[in-house]
């Protein structure tokens, strides 16, 4: 029979696998424990935004992360999805998550608030109606402007190529057809049918309808399609900063359209996610001297004063009107236009 002694040798070592093992479970809890408090205090936002803003929060993003990081100690991951804007807007009243939207017209944050994923008075929590920044519709032209173009009469006249993404789904092709139609409007002493007949010969010009406004622009600059690119004058800026300006060159027409891409808080997935406090301080960083400073950089138009006049960037005069204005309210005018059977569907039709 085994000596007292040697039955407490195996125990004493059960006892010191035991602890061990206690110990090792206790760390292996700890890990985590802090690995889930790490998760916690890393939180992401996405932003849903228009094709041609792609650069602009490649460099909004970092830098209000840093500020965010500075201010609260939030370790905070901000993912951005560009496409056309219409489109963008649709995928977002399909499910996709977006915290925030960052889009190029008002009619596609009233789509998302119609479906209830958007508060109704949206326009009326940051200022200037929700909207950070301004643009316009200009031309690109080829080096030279072999076609001698110079104003929206030039872009009807028979052979010239106009590129212009799709406006059934692009908010750059919406404002590139209400410039015009607002061009023409104004021209004509406010007849409608005048207007309407101008922007028929102007779209039987478009060779290609591309689904975004960085499509035209590849359309225009590397497929070497078309005369003339109606674009935003910030994607001019850009083109001819990246390709050089011996390639391409600027025309401002005699009057554009006024573009204020407007900003909003998808409430419902905000709400879900907890995420409001960052969404909201992430659209307010837009007006803030150092966001107001980034827009500036990339070709828009600052809201700020002061930003503005110590802008490297100087932007040519150009007179501009308001859609609201001139031609109607958005959803009026989206309804009148670009709904499926509008006129810009008739006019096509006939091209």
């Amino acid at each position: 029979m085994p000596s007292p002694r040697a039955l407490a040798a195996p125990l004493g070592v059960g006892r010191q696998h035991a602890a061990r093992a206690l110990a090792l479970a206790g760390t292996a809890l700890a890990a985590l424990i802090i690995g889930a408090v790490t998760v916690r205090a890393e939180t992401t936002l996405l932003n849903v935004s228009y094709d041609v803003a792609r650069e602009l929060y490649k460099d909004v993003n970092p830098a209000f992360a840093a500020h965010w990081k500075a201010t609260t100690g939030e370790t905070l991951t901000l993912n951005q999805s560009h496409g056309g804007s219409s489109k963008q807007a649709l995928a977002v009243i399909g499910g996709l998550q977006a915290d925030v939207v960052t889009m190029n017209q008002q009619t596609d944050i009233l789509a998302i608030a119609e479906k209830g994923l958007i508060d109704k008075d949206w326009a009326a929590e940051f200022p200037h109606q929700s909207t950070p920044y301004t643009t316009t519709m200009v031309f690109l032209v080829r080096k030279g402007n072999p076609k001698g173009i110079k104003d929206w009469d030039d872009l009807v006249k028979p052979g010239i190529g106009v590129v212009i993404p799709n406006p059934k789904v692009t908010g750059n092709g919406r404002f590139s057809y209400l410039a015009a139609y607002g061009y023409a409007l104004e021209k004509s002493g406010g007849k409608a049918d005048e207007a309407r007949e101008f922007v028929r010969k102007l779209f039987a010009n478009v060779p290609v309808f591309d689904g975004g406004g960085r499509g035209a622009t590849t359309t225009f600059t590397q497929r070497d399609i078309g005369d003339v690119l109606v674009t935003f004058e910030n994607e001019v800026f850009l083109i001819a900063k990246e390709l050089g300006p011996d390639k391409f060159e600027a025309v401002y027409p005699s009057v554009s359209i006024e573009a204020a891409p407007p900003v909003a808080i998808v409430d419902a997935v905000v709400d879900k996610r907890g995420t409001r406090k960052q969404a909201e301080a992430y659209l307010r960083y837009l007006y803030s001297p150092e966001g107001q400073a980034i827009i500036a950089r990339h070709y828009l138009r600052p809201r700020d004063p002061a930003v503005a006049a110590a802008s490297t960037v100087k932007f040519p005069p150009i007179r501009t009107f308001q859609v609201e204005k001139l031609i109607g309210e958005w959803k009026t005018v989206q309804a009148a236009h670009f709904n499926d059977g509008g006129i810009y569907d008739q006019i096509v039709v006939k091209r």
